[in-house]
């Protein structure tokens, strides 16, 4: 799992108890002039960069003024954390829901670990070095696999609930520092079972190199009620650097319906042609993994 996230408002929290109902203040913007955003928590303060938090420990809160000590006391029924500073400051929520309620109140819990969403602070390759994937925007510049510089056509966001649907296929993959060799990617990569990895010529489904070691399925209990994923989209079909490993952008061979801002894609293009698939070859289950690339990565095939 990522070990960081960035994240847009935090809310003042002026009251309540940790583990029942609490008082929500002030929002704060990160891209509001003068703000001290953008706003990221920091697993690692615990004494393990796992990419979870046990409510109750330690992490670190980094801003435009520095970065400070916080414990993590709750999350809200969104699953959002809630943090207090262990040299004064105060508590805060730290969302990317704009629609927390100013003046009113919110449910949390003090139970379970806070995971550290789906692809926040996963690093995408640009001409001016690695980004968070949630801080790019129409129009930046990424950087192929090939060396090329691309501007992203759009980001889409897909908020997956893991109450509905077979539990594997909403499961992520979770790929190891190093699984795929050479050092990459260089720090541990999550994505949907579906995203296409190019591994030694082969665009291969993160889901078809599950080998239960360092390339795993991520349990729903550590996703909460709800997750988001982020899908880049070139004009054309690409391979671009995900941590550093080799990562397809959107192909549509999926309707760009299923994204929760479809709608902006449709004022900005309307309707589009098809794209066209780059050519790799593809393996989108076990059986389809060539067995060169399934003995390196110790694959089990039983998909």
């Amino acid at each position: 799992m990522p070990n960081s996230e960035l994240l847009t408002y935090v809310y003042q929290v002026t009251g309540g108890t940790a583990g029942g109902v609490m008082n929500v203040g002030t929002r704060y913007d990160a891209s509001s002039p003068g703000s001290s955003g953008p706003y990221t928590l920091s697993d690692g303060r615990d004494g393990a960069v796992d990419g979870t938090t046990a409510l109750g420990d330690l992490v670190y809160y980094i801003d435009s003024s520095g970065t400070y000590q916080a414990q993590v006391i709750a999350l809200t029924d969104g699953d959002d954390p809630i943090i207090q500073f262990l040299s004064g400051g105060g508590t805060w929520i730290l969302s990317n829901n704009p629609s927390l309620p100013q003046g009113g109140t919110v449910n949390t819990t003090n139970t379970g670990s806070y995971i550290y969403c789906f692809l926040g602070g996963t690093r995408i390759m640009t001409p001016q070095g690695e980004i968070e994937v949630e801080r790019l925007t129409i129009g930046d510049p990424v950087l192929t696999a090939e060396g090329c510089i691309v501007p992203v056509k759009w980001i889409g966001r897909q908020t997956v609930s893991t109450a509905f649907g077979p539990a594997e296929r909403l499961m992520p993959v979770r790929i190891s520092a190093d699984a795929l060799g050479n050092g990459l990617p260089h720090t541990d990569l999550t994505v949907t079972a579906d995203h296409g990895m190019l591994v030694d010529g082969v665009i291969c489904h993160a889901g078809a190199l599950v080998n239960d070691t360092t390339i795993t399925r991520v349990p729903l209990s550590e996703m909460g009620q709800t997750y988001t994923v982020y899908h880049i989209e070139t004009e054309e079909h690409e391979i671009i650097l995900a941590n550093g490993a080799p990562a397809e952008t959107f192909i549509d061979n999926v309707s760009r319906r299923v994204f929760d801002n479809f709608a902006e894609f449709e004022a900005l293009y309307g309707d589009v042609p098809e794209m066209e698939e780059l050519p790799y070859p593809r393996a989108m289950s076990a059986r389809q993994v060539p067995g060169r690339i399934a003995e390196s990565l110790a694959i089990r095939k039983v998909a």
